[in-house]
């Protein structure tokens, strides 16, 4: 396609002002933009329905009919005398009654009234196209599209008809879905001339596409229900495959690049770790070793993301691979998203660590001037072999004498400028790179988010861990819930009671908590009962505090907002209660529900949803009464919510937009997609052959570049 077909305020029926709002609400600065906005769905405008076969549950009507009388009307319903000079600000509304022979209906307009009186004259005959409704026990259209039959042709007629995404400001503005329509045929006539196909002929005979310029043709204006497919197909294969080709390219030139640290022994310290294990690892987790020591011995830098459900065994494997790291002479760093996650982390290395020499350090933000002084000492002097740390660690004064392995935890809350930064820290060489997860990832989504990482799955749970059993209630039931949560407390257990505090600053939701404290307060009082609160708003110590309290056991149930859905490990507690679960997404009930299970007792997790629940909330609230399998719930939570909102409402969205393409539907096609792209690369790696060159230009325009999440170095 042309580099630019011109601004789009230039284009017929735009204008300066049509322009701004374009750009805002869609980003469309030319009619290349705007021929890139795709219909999501269409209407059959092939044929007319009769008068007498109306009914208020159609969708869209069409009705070819003759003007029989044109009726002008005030405020409260008195006729307007018609004789010019009109006076039209006393005009509320224009009743306009239409015959086909078949019967007669009502055509409302309470806008353009001035405008429709001129035009629909009686005697005249014109094409209405609307949705019927029922006023006074007869069915009418209000403002229906009005064409003459001549025209009704050009705007649709004979083919299906592209509905469009709009808002209200484009409403406002006067741009229609009629308006878009015209505003597509415009942009069509002026792009395609000078239009670029950029898939090569050869991807298109082999993978049967048909040309760029009938793929958005019949895109926009069908000629038939299988043109229309075949321009789907083309123009989602288009983008998955130019997706694909742009990670795996990044990937195949990374690979390429020797500039690997070199780890080739395993030594003593590994072994006196491995050989001290209280209990076997999972067959899952020998797996994932054995696939990081085999990066870790081949020159190359490792780029590997590790997925593994709550629980799995993650820390472990990284604690094993900084060892890997240490035995051959270089240092390692574990970064975590927040200091509690940090701290956890520390606690449960230096666990793994005693039966070692190797030396291991925590630096967050709250460590002490002197603190900070040793562990920069010991990090520039190599006596610290592993450090685990917040984003504190990023800071220019933290200094490695050999950094080797970087360890990124839950990584999607880490920026990419940030992660460079840890670069800038090591002898030269960049460290490998291992990134953990625990929000399991759908395949299709991973081969995007994560498209030109080496991907490691644990799928096995340890031995021995409990399932956790999950209840659906409605605060009817809070009575026998609080009943049950005496019982466990009674038993030395503790509780979680979550709410759902989505942004800081939602008032209500901030009411809702402290509601829910004082409830759960009065429920379970002192002295009998101890309970803390931790939620955003709190100072980081305070924050710090009521979760210490609660992790030592001085705090029998902890109030909380989602601040706890990632990491805080306190196995003891056997009762996690989600408050008004129905507005969380799966992944973060999944996320929350692994807080618990974690020690030998049996466990529950109780969704108490409101009594005004949708009917797809509930069948995400069964689902997870239904399993524990986090891949299974991901796959799910994607075909309900999209994967641009997986996480729940905390996700920003996906790091490139595809224009039709969807993750969640498309995934058949995203796999053959990415199979072509390797074949592709497998022959010209840089796509340098000339044959190649339409492709080279798309990549170059940046529009698949994934900047955040995977391109970690």
């Amino acid at each position: 396609m042309a580099e630019s077909a011109g601004d789009i305020k230039y284009l017929p029926g735009v204008g300066p002002k049509r322009a701004e709002l374009l750009k805002k609400e869609f980003d469309i600065a030319t009619p290349e933009d705007l021929i890139r906005i795709y219909p999501f769905r269409y209407i059959d405008r092939t044929g007319f329905q009769r008068i007498a076969d109306l009914r208020p549950d159609l969708a869209y009507v069409q009705i070819l009919g003759q003007v029989v009388s044109a009726t002008l009307l005030g405020p409260s319903g008195a006729v307007v005398d018609p004789t010019p000079p009109i006076k039209f600000q006393a005009v509320k509304r224009l009743s306009v009654m239409v015959t086909d022979g078949s019967g007669t209906l009502e055509v409302v307009f309470f806008k353009g009234i001035r405008w429709n009186w001129q035009h629909l004259r009686p005697g005249e005959r014109f094409v209405f196209f609307g949705k019927p409704s029922v006023f006074n026990d007869r069915i009418n259209l209000v403002h229906p599209e009005v064409d003459a039959p001549q025209a009704a042709g050009t705007m649709g007629q004979g083919t299906l008809t592209g509905v469009y995404p709009s808002s209200e400001a484009l409403k406002n503005g006067g741009i229609t879905g009629k308006v878009m329509c015209k505003l597509q045929a415009a942009a069509l006539e002026a792009c395609l001339p000078t239009l670029v196909d950029p898939l090569p002929d050869y991807v298109l005979h082999d993978k049967g596409l048909v040309p760029l310029a009938f793929a958005l043709r019949n895109i926009h204006f069908p000629k038939s229900a299988d043109a229309l497919q075949k321009a789907i197909r083309r123009l989602k294969f288009e983008e998955l495959f130019l997706l694909q080709l742009s990670l795996l390219k990044q990937k195949y030139i990374r690979s390429r690049a020797d500039n690997g640290l070199p780890m080739p022994k395993v030594g003593a310290e590994f072994n006196a770790c491995y050989d001290a294990l209280p209990y076997s690892l999972t067959g899952a987790q020998k797996r994932v070793i054995k696939e990081i020591r085999t990066d870790l011995t081949g020159g190359r830098q490792m780029n590997r993301l590790l997925q593994g459900d709550v629980g799995s065994g993650k820390t472990m494997v990284a604690v094993l691979s900084c060892l890997l790291a240490a035995d051959n002479g270089y240092q390692s760093c574990i970064m975590a998203p927040t200091e509690v996650l940090a701290r956890q982390h520390y606690a449960n290395i230096c666990r793994y660590l005693a039966p070692t020499k190797v030396r291991c350090a925590l630096l967050t933000g709250s460590s002490t001037q002197r603190e900070r002084r040793e562990i920069h000492a010991g990090l520039q002097d190599g006596s610290i072999g592993i450090i685990v740390g917040t984003h504190a660690l990023l800071e220019d004064n933290v200094l490695f004498q050999r950094l080797g392995l970087a360890v990124i935890d839950e990584q999607h809350r880490f920026g990419v400028d940030q992660r460079a930064r840890l670069w800038d820290k090591g002898p030269g060489a960049p460290p490998h790179v291992l990134v953990m997860t625990a929000t399991p990832i759908p395949r299709t989504l991973a081969m995007t988010l994560y498209g030109d990482l080496d991907v490691s799955v644990i799928d096995e749970m340890p031995p021995g861990r409990k399932p956790v059993q999950t209840l659906l209630i409605t605060p009817s039931r809070k009575a026998a819930l609080y009943k049950f949560m005496r019982e466990e407390i009674a038993r030395g257990r503790q509780v979680f009671v979550v709410y759902p505090l989505i942004f800081e600053s939602e008032k209500t939701d901030l009411k809702n908590l402290e509601q829910g404290y004082e409830e759960i307060v009065n429920a379970f009082p002192l002295p009998d009962y101890k309970v803390a609160i931790v939620h955003g708003q709190q100072t980081s110590e305070q924050k710090e505090f009521n979760m210490a309290a609660f992790v030592a056991g001085r705090a029998q149930i902890l109030v909380s907002t989602t601040v706890i859905e990632v990491g805080v490990d306190v196995p003891n507690a056997s009762v996690m209660v989600i408050e008004s679960a129905q507005r969380f997404g799966l992944s973060q009930l999944h996320q929350l529900r692994g807080r618990v299970g974690r020690g030998a007792e049996k466990s529950y997790c109780v969704l108490v949803r409101d009594y005004k629940t949708s009917r797809e909330a509930l069948q995400r609230l069964e689902l997870m009464c239904r399993t524990e399998d986090g891949f299974e719930i991901a796959e799910e939570d994607m075909k309900m919510r999209g994967p641009g909102d997986l996480e729940g409402t905390q996700q920003s969205g996906l790091p490139v937009r595809l224009g039709i393409a969807s993750l969640a539907r498309d995934g058949i096609l995203l796999s053959e997609a990415r199979e072509y792209a390797e074949q592709v690369l497998a022959t010209d790696p840089t796509l340098s052959h000339p044959l190649n060159t339409p492709l080279t230009r798309e990549l170059r325009k940046g529009r698949y570049e994934v900047h955040d999440y995977s391109k970690i170095s």
